[in-house]
């Protein structure tokens, strides 16, 4: 029974990760971001079965000392803290620095030293920018069209300099948009269902000329496991997505139409990013997934993403998840 460390384990994806690793019989040592009230986030709404089994240490990824003495005694770091809205980094570019780029070198820097067997590090659909083609494959040139998205090239890079450095086992998975229950309502799906279900019918949306490669959270930890299982991918940069695209536009009114939502749609100036930093496409290439970790997505094409919003809405509209929530404030 492998011991894995994972970071971001309080947050959306961390949680679900957690869960599936321990479901599928690995020690895990959950890192949550230090606080006064000991909260671990998401990690507190958890089935108490599987919290029960956790070894969890608070902490923060910016502190090489801290991240060095939790990772002892793991065999493997699936690295998913990070700093993720995109419209708070125009506003503290510097926190994502540190977060994001420093708290990735402290987590390959300890792994040298342990001789940790495996680090599966997290990046993010957005280092494409606006694609220049589609299918993305992993060979698309990266662009840093927000603070967001550079700090995350500059993670990549630094996680794969330390492959070939010094030949640390990492493995760099690029899930497009995750969506699924526990998403902060600062994304757009959880910001139409909340507000559908708080009863709006004028909803408070930015842009929606963009299309995005829209994954449920079931597929995205799924491939994490299939890469701590492959060697495959040691070295190796892999896209996590499912070759779908939908524009913006038709999300918000297939989300409403799954609800019975009768619905229009008004623009909320604070939501739309400045010009040049609008990413307008995504849509990925799963190819290289599928033959280095035999990972597919179960939630495909259109069919599975009305599944997965179902689930999503599901979850949401429960009143105990959707009291959790503040429809009515732009959380950036």
């Amino acid at each position: 029974m492998k011991k894995i460390f994972i970071t971001g384990a309080d947050g959306f994806i961390g949680s679900h990760l957690v869960e599936l690793m321990v479901r599928s019989g690995y020690q895990v040592k959950p890192y949550v971001l230090y606080n006064s009230f000991n909260s671990w986030g998401w990690l507190d709404h958890i089935p108490n079965d599987i919290k029960s089994e956790l070894d969890v240490i608070s902490g923060d990824v910016r502190d090489p000392y801290r991240v060095r003495m939790a990772m002892q005694g793991c065999d493997a770091v699936m690295h998913l803290a990070a700093l993720i809205a995109i419209p708070y980094s125009y506003h503290s570019p510097a926190s994502y620095v540190d977060t994001n780029v420093t708290g990735t070198l402290n987590i390959v820097q300890a792994a040298k030293e342990l001789g940790i067997e495996k680090v599966i590090h997290t990046s993010t659909s957005e280092v494409y920018g606006t694609a220049q083609f589609v299918p993305i494959t992993e060979a698309h040139p990266l662009q840093g069209q927000s603070p967001y998205s550079a700090s995350k090239i500059g993670a990549d890079q630094i996680a794969m300099s330390f492959h070939c450095a010094f030949d640390t086992p990492v493995v760099t998975l690029r899930p497009f948009n995750t969506y699924g229950p526990r998403q902060s309502n600062r994304a757009i799906i959880p910001t139409i269902i909340t507000q559908i279900a708080a009863g709006n019918t004028a909803l408070q949306l930015g842009s929606l000329t963009p299309t995005r490669d829209l994954n449920f959270v079931g597929d995205t930890v799924s491939a994490f496991l299939a890469a701590l299982k492959s060697d495959a991918g040691v070295g190796e940069v892999i896209n996590i997505g499912s070759n779908y695209e939908i524009a913006m536009r038709d999300l918000v009114f297939l989300i409403a139409k799954l609800m019975h939502a009768d619905i229009s749609i008004e623009t909320d100036k604070d939501r739309i990013r400045p010009k040049n930093s609008e990413v307008e496409r995504l849509m990925a290439s799963n190819e290289k997934a599928k033959q280095l970790l035999n990972w597919s997505p179960k939630y495909a094409g259109i069919a599975g993403l009305e599944a997965g919003l179902r689930a999503t809405i599901d979850w949401f509209t429960q009143e105990e998840n959707l009291l959790r929530y503040k429809s009515e404030v732009y959380n950036v």
